[in-house]
C-alpha cells in the first residue's frame, strides 16, 4: 500500500487560529502544519513558541495537538478539529482507541453539539483514521 505519510497542510487551513496568530507564526517562518508540529516536539519549545507568540501556552498546545493530527493523511485539518473536541489529541493516542469507541465518541459530540447523526464520518472513514494512525506511529 502506497501510504502518504506526513500530511503538510498551509498553516492558514488549521482551525482555531485567527489570521493575526497565522501571521506571527508565518513571520516566525512556520508556514506548514508539519513545521509547527516540528516546532512543537518539546515543552521547552512549546513555551518558547508562546513566548515569541506571547499568547497563552494553552493555545500552543491545542494549535501543536491539531498539526500532530493533521499528519494523518484522511484527517488533515478537516477533521483534526473533531477529534481534538471528541478528545483524541496526539497521533499516538488516536492509534489506541478502539475504532467503535471513537465512533461512538465522535456520534456522540456530533449529536450533543449540533443534534446531527447524519454528520459523524462513516466507520470506515474512522478506521482508516486508526490504521493511519497505527502506521505513522511505526514510522516515527
Amino acid at each position: 500500500m502506497n501510504l502518504r505519510l506526513n500530511a503538510d497542510w498551509p498553516i492558514e487551513s488549521l482551525p482555531g487560529l485567527n489570521t493575526t496568530e497565522q501571521s506571527q507564526l508565518l513571520d516566525f517562518g512556520i508556514s506548514t502544519t508539519g513545521a509547527l508540529f516540528q516546532h512543537g516536539k518539546t515543552p521547552e519549545t512549546r513555551l518558547a513558541l508562546a513566548s515569541k507568540l506571547q499568547v497563552h501556552l494553552q493555545y500552543v498546545n491545542k494549535w501543536i495537538a491539531l498539526a500532530d493530527l493533521a499528519r494523518i493523511p484522511s484527517v488533515g485539518t478537516q477533521y483534526c478539529g473533531l477529534l481534538l473536541h471528541a478528545g483524541v489529541i496526539s497521533v499516538a493516542q488516536l492509534a489506541q482507541i478502539p475504532t467503535h469507541r471513537l465512533h461512538q465518541q465522535i456520534l456522540r459530540l456530533q449529536v450533543a453539539t449540533l443534534q446531527r447523526r447524519d454528520l459523524c464520518p462513516a466507520i470506515e472513514l474512522v478506521k482508516q483514521w486508526s490504521h493511519q494512525a497505527q502506521h505513522l506511529t511505526r514510522v516515527d
